[in-house]
């Protein structure tokens, strides 16, 4: 006997209003492709009201079912295994649909003090969790390649639940009416231009000294606010359409995560492995020479391609530690990417995960990823711990899904808001390098995320 039902749902090209039909369930959330208005991404993932919550702060992992909660001071890694082990195996030929329930939420950048012995400096800014992951028995999936969708139930999923949920997303409106409330007060930086140039300062001596050869350094963002984050969200995805994005909405104080991120950090399927780096930007133009001009700059900036290359070997080693030996390639080496607000270097790594290893074994052998830490990736975090403000959280992590299949997509959560009771965070940052200007560098900062902290701003 099967132990799912899965149903041909009507396609449409925007998930956005039937998502809006769910939201008032718990946890709910929305892995967004950025379509119809991104020019990649593939899938539309959707759902709500998880069976059990992995919530990590420090040394204790929360396990939250309706009936108990429990605390344990395991990896959190091993942990979310633990819980994805509890659904019953999937049958192999139904692994082409990317969600069959399962985990989907964060890990946050700041797990990396359980995977590295780091120095403890920074205090949080914010009270989200370091992990928040649901377990999920039901999915709307939308695929752009062939436009089509499924509703997805397991059998484990409630009936109550399931009535409630197709109802729902079969009434859904079909009216593309503009967000309104997403107005926001000006974001104020916790470090200041005289910190971050002097930051910037001190890597270049660090590197200088043979002690590291690149480090992703931040400045953290933030501002006052009283809207909802789910206007703010529809707002931003429409000057920001992103192909990796995410809404996760959570928590008793008005907690979401809203993600405009145009990287991909790990995908696996079929046990085959990629991740797909950026690490070089440029602004765009404001006319088309001004624009393909400075996309040519980029493709040719010695300093970016060198920038990009420490990466990819970084990525090719971590890599390493879960894929079979002689499988890592690098199909892509310095491909250009634009999007909106930016144009990007992007490079692609692939491997073939070896056998009795997981995604979990992949996801952690990986994280965080190095475009956003630098390299050598241990010497460059304890780094980051010395120089920037406060703790980036869920910033630099990664959102996404692990199915029961095996199958995982996650992102590098950068592009991200972190909406925490009435206060907003963001984060921008970039590798800095021997021959980094930082006058440049804290401009690049400004260029990548000035549509989500300004977004009323004529490059908005």
């Amino acid at each position: 006997m099967p132990n799912m039902d899965i149903t041909d749902f009507p396609y449409r090209p925007d998930a956005e209003a039937l998502f809006a039909t769910i939201r008032d369930l718990d946890d709910p959330i929305w892995m967004d492709s950025g379509k119809p208005r991104s020019l990649s991404g593939r899938f539309d993932i959707i759902t709500a009201q998880p069976a059990t919550v992995l919530e990590t702060v420090g040394k204790i992992t929360r396990i939250i079912t309706p009936q108990a909660t429990h605390e344990s001071r395991e990896d959190p890694f091993a942990l979310a295994q633990q819980l994805l082990d509890t659904l019953e195996p999937i049958d192999h030929g139904l692994s082409h649909y990317p969600f069959l329930g399962g985990l989907a939420g964060y890990f946050g950048y700041d797990l990396g003090h359980r995977i590295e012995a780091l120095p403890d400096l920074l205090g949080k800014v914010d009270s989200l969790p370091d992990l928040r992951l649901g377990l999920y028995n039901w999915a709307l999936v939308l695929n752009h390649s062939s436009r089509k969708a499924w509703l997805i139930f397991r059998n484990d999923c409630p009936a109550n639940l399931r009535e409630t949920v197709s109802k729902r997303l079969k009434q859904a409106d079909s009216g593309q009416n503009l967000p309104d409330g997403a107005s926001t007060n000006p974001f104020e930086p916790s470090m200041s231009r005289e910190a971050y140039l002097n930051a910037v300062s001190h890597i270049k001596a660090y590197i200088g000294q043979g002690d590291c050869y690149q480090v992703n350094l931040a400045r953290h963002f933030s501002s006052e606010y009283q809207g909802d984050s789910w206007q703010l969200y529809r707002a931003l995805r429409r000057i920001l359409p992103s192909p990796y994005s995410c809404y996760y909405q959570f928590g008793e104080r008005n907690q979401a995560v809203l993600s405009f991120s145009p990287e991909r950090f790990l995908k696996l399927s079929a046990g085959q492995v990629e991740t797909k780096p950026i690490k070089g930007t440029a602004r765009r133009g404001r006319t088309v020479e001004e624009d393909q001009q400075n996309a040519i700059e980029l493709m040719n900036s010695t300093k970016n391609r060198a920038e990009n290359l420490m990466i990819v070997d970084l990525l090719r080693n971590d890599l390493g530690k879960t894929c079979q030996p002689g499988t890592i390639r690098v199909p892509k080496l310095f491909a250009l990417e634009s999007f909106p607000n930016v144009h990007h270097l992007v490079s692609t790594v692939t491997g073939k995960l070896r056998d009795g290893e997981s995604p979990l074994s992949l996801l952690r052998g990986c994280f965080p990823g190095g475009s956003i830490t630098g390299a050598p990736k241990k010497r460059a975090m304890e780094i980051i711990e010395t120089l920037e403000t406060c703790r980036r959280s869920v910033y630099c992590g990664s959102i996404g899904y692990i199915s029961s299949t095996g199958r995982m997509d996650t992102n590098i959560a950068i592009r991200t808001i972190l909406a925490d009771g009435d206060k907003l965070h963001c984060w921008g940052g970039g590798g800095i390098v021997a021959d980094s200007n930082a006058e440049s560098e804290f401009q690049e900062i400004l260029d990548k995320i000035r549509v989500l902290i300004e977004p009323d701003s004529p490059t908005g």
